[in-house]
């Protein structure tokens, strides 16, 4: 009678460390999107995004513990207008000749129950690395995506930065020097 038990309980930690254990999402490309917005010359708001970025999103929703490692491929910016495009690839700016990606690889999640609601972590563009804050607006699991099968995540999530502190100071104070970097993520699980 002792072994079905020992056997069992066994069988039930293994199964609860399976539950536990941290999950690496892969972010979904045709349903992740990255972009920035700014004002000019006081008139209007500006936004702007990029057609390719990678990454994943580690969690471990139990232990309250995560990562994200993002990357974005600067050449995909879209403007709307090829010329622009052009400009805003050149040196003045993000100068994707030289720095074809930009990242944010985070080091700390902060979580408010379970959900998270902020991550520490490097942002670096154009060669230049600062850290900043994500605030992560909006987050949910699904056990199963409904399509795919498989364990799924979205987030919305913010970080405002200086982009004089990456570099990128022409044309400031009538463009604006403050950005906002936006992602709308949705990942999955293997």
């Amino acid at each position: 009678m002792i072994k079905p038990v020992i056997a069992l309980s066994a069988s039930f930690l293994l199964a609860f460390a399976a539950q536990a254990a941290p999950v690496t999402y892969q972010v979904e490309p045709s349903h992740t999107f990255v972009h920035f917005s700014y004002k000019h010359l006081g008139l209007s708001t500006q936004s702007q995004r990029f057609n390719k970025s990678q990454g994943t999103v580690t969690l471990d929703q139990e232990a309250k513990t995560g990562s994200i490692d993002m990357k974005v491929d600067t050449r995909s910016v879209s403007t709307g207008f090829a010329l622009f495009d052009e400009h805003i690839q050149g040196k003045d700016y993000f100068d994707t000749a030289q720095f074809p990606e930009a990242t944010f690889v985070s080091k700390d999640i902060q979580f408010d129950g379970d959900k998270p609601v902020s991550a520490q972590g490097d942002l670096t563009i154009k060669g230049i690395t600062k850290p900043v804050t994500m605030t992560i607006e909006s987050f949910l699991t699904m056990p199963q995506h409904p399509m795919l099968k498989k364990p799924a995540l979205g987030a919305d999530g913010k970080i405002t930065v200086k982009r004089s502190d990456f570099g990128m100071p022409a044309n400031v104070p009538h463009v604006g020097d403050e950005v906002t970097i936006r992602i709308a993520l949705e990942a999955i699980a293997p």
